[in-house]
């Protein structure tokens, strides 16, 4: 006859059980494995995303919403985050916190983002960053100009690029562009917080308003008459993109100060405007360090 104690097996076991569920929390925070849908199970199409105030933004994401805590400029509204998000986040105790927390758990923030945003456990509400202009980039020798890039992923995806190698900023049109988003956010992986993204009503006067305040503008083009490398001139230089299908518009071609194209020898002529901003900024850097 056995003389282990049942209670001592039972514990054992709620011991383990309760383990195994917080591994699978914890990857589901990290995106690793799909949150599972509360009964009755609802599609994507069952979802509908949150009416959003103009001065309203949901944040979303480790990285992301650890930047917008760190950024004096933004104005919090509330937390939302797991237990083992607010561990990751390593931001200090509850008590010492400027701004209201809420524990929730992953599937209360799949309620408000829905089921395919990789939230990591934390969601931030705040306000959108100040507005900024034009003006204050007279001392920005690399500028990173958006002929109506629509694709929040790629906007995203550049701003990393443009952070990585010192921009001062990322302008784009207020139309056909992608607002500050979570989406946009999330995709920058913190580089929302650390380069002005600058929305401007004409995109051929901002251009020219630029060319005052000594920059060169370059617009980048698979057809450009000539190598990018062989327009680069001056000390202050402003890079412009045009959309991922169209490319830059006609009157913007009209405006920037040289066409230039990405030299590559392969069959493909042509790259994703994020992998394509990437590079243009690696070659402009290197002028600019040997001016």
């Amino acid at each position: 006859m056995s003389t282990k104690d049942p209670k001592d097996k039972s514990a054992r076991d709620t011991h383990y059980a309760t383990l195994r569920r917080n591994v699978r929390d914890a990857k589901r925070e990290r995106g690793e494995i799909p949150t599972p849908q509360q009964k009755p199970q609802k599609s994507n199409k069952d979802w509908t995303p949150p009416q959003l105030q103009q001065d309203q933004v949901f944040l979303y994401g480790l990285h992301t919403v650890r930047a917008a805590l760190d950024n004096a400029e933004r104005k919090l509204i509330k937390l939302s985050v797991t237990q083992n998000a607010f561990l990751r986040l390593d931001i200090g105790e509850f008590s010492a916190q400027p701004f209201p927390i809420e524990l929730v758990s992953p599937q209360d923030i799949d309620k408000v983002l829905g089921p395919e945003a990789i939230h990591q456990g934390v969601m931030l509400e705040t306000r959108p960053l100040p507005v900024r202009r034009l003006d204050a980039l007279k001392e920005s020798p690399l500028l990173l100009v958006l002929d109506q890039v629509t694709d929040p992923h790629n906007v995203g995806a550049i701003m990393r690029s443009a952070v990585a190698f010192g921009a001062g900023a990322v302008i784009t049109t207020q139309r056909h562009s992608p607002t500050e988003s979570g989406v946009l956010a999330k995709s920058a992986s913190g580089a929302l917080e650390l380069i002005p993204y600058i929305q401007i009503t004409n995109l051929a006067d901002a251009l020219q308003e630029l060319h005052k305040l000594g920059f060169r503008t370059i617009g980048l083009d698979s057809e450009g008459p000539e190598p990018l490398e062989g327009t680069l001139s001056g000390d202050k230089i402003a890079l412009v993109l045009g959309s991922e299908g169209k490319g830059i518009r006609q009157k913007t071609r009209e405006t920037v100060s040289a066409l230039a194209r990405l030299d590559m020898p392969g069959a493909i002529k042509s790259l994703n405007v994020s992998n394509a901003a990437a590079i243009a900024l690696y070659a402009t850097r290197q002028h600019l360090a040997k001016n």
